[in-house]
């Protein structure tokens, strides 16, 4: 097995918790570890009650069907020749489980599995989500999860200019490149009170574009409409994979819940990826120093 992980540039955090969706979710890790040179860290969260000690936890909670999800997923990792680990973690939340991998793995970046159910009350995405995207100290990729990952011959990248589009066109690039697929990068100009001009929009389809060296196939698309996030879906429809950054603070205050990132991750067509830039100055500090 290609365990010798000491010569990744990077790695790659990949929480699974079912064979039915682990695939998926490596589909998409497989091209970004290959293209970055990262290894793929599998863990799986085994959640254990307070009434319970964690060495109790794995004796008496951990099936043995966990241990052999991980083997088949580490393997399917090998096969593709990228370095792999993996590990079960007690914890007394699945949050907390992966949370705390970041920081004792050295993880770089965490792609987390999720199934586009429909928001609750009091949840966006989904409660393990939300608070990952809110307290791991490192970038993040949410990935639906709900259809299989298509061959991939065209990915749409839409910016706006916000904090983490970087992050969203780096991935799409990745994803590109292992692929041999083209990009199309997509900014919709709002048509009564836009919030970037022409001109603006422009130059953030270009410093977009910076990202993609070595894709053969870059087309920068500005569009006018009023309803950017169903223009967006309306896109995806021609596209196998949408990759965008997370609206500015959306996905993780729940004011923000139906934001553009949210809408199109929730009805886009094909696969989805939503990119969060880790930021290690909060933004409330941020303007208190600016």
């Amino acid at each position: 097995m290609a365990d010798d992980t000491s010569s990744a540039d990077g790695t790659l955090l990949v929480p699974i918790a079912n064979e039915e969706t682990a695939k998926r979710q490596l589909d998409t890790a497989l091209d970004v570890a290959t293209d970055r040179s990262y290894r793929i860290f599998l863990v799986y969260v085994l959640e254990v009650p307070s009434q319970l000690s964690l060495q109790d936890g794995r004796r008496y909670l951990l099936e043995d069907d966990v241990e052999e999800m991980l083997d088949e997923a580490a393997r399917y990792v090998d096969s593709h020749d990228v370095p792999v680990d993996k590990r079960i973690r007690m914890a007394r939340g699945v949050t907390t489980g992966i949370v705390g991998a970041v920081e004792k793995y050295d993880v770089d970046t965490i792609l987390m599995g999720w199934r586009g159910r429909p928001p609750r009350e009091d949840r966006i995405l989904g409660s393990h989500l939300d608070k990952v995207l809110r307290n791991a100290e490192c970038d993040v990729l949410v990935k639906r999860i709900k259809t299989p990952t298509p061959d991939v011959e065209s990915v749409l990248v839409p910016v706006a200019g916000g904090p983490h589009d970087g992050f969203a066109a780096e991935t799409a690039a990745s994803i590109a490149r292992r692929n041999d697929a083209a990009v199309t990068l997509l900014h919709v100009l709002e048509s009564d009170e836009p919030e970037l001009s022409r001109e603006e929009a422009q130059a953030v389809l270009a410093e977009s574009a910076d990202a993609f060296e070595d894709v053969p196939s870059v087309t920068r698309e500005l569009v006018e409409a009023d309803d950017i996030a169903g223009t967006i879906t309306d896109w995806t429809t021609e596209h196998d994979v949408t990759v965008l950054g997370v609206s500015r603070g959306g996905l993780i205050q729940r004011k923000l819940l139906g934001t553009i990132s949210e809408a199109v991750g929730r009805h886009a067509a094909g696969s989805v990826l939503l990119a969060k830039r880790y930021d290690p100055v909060p933004s409330r500090i941020r303007r208190l120093v600016s």
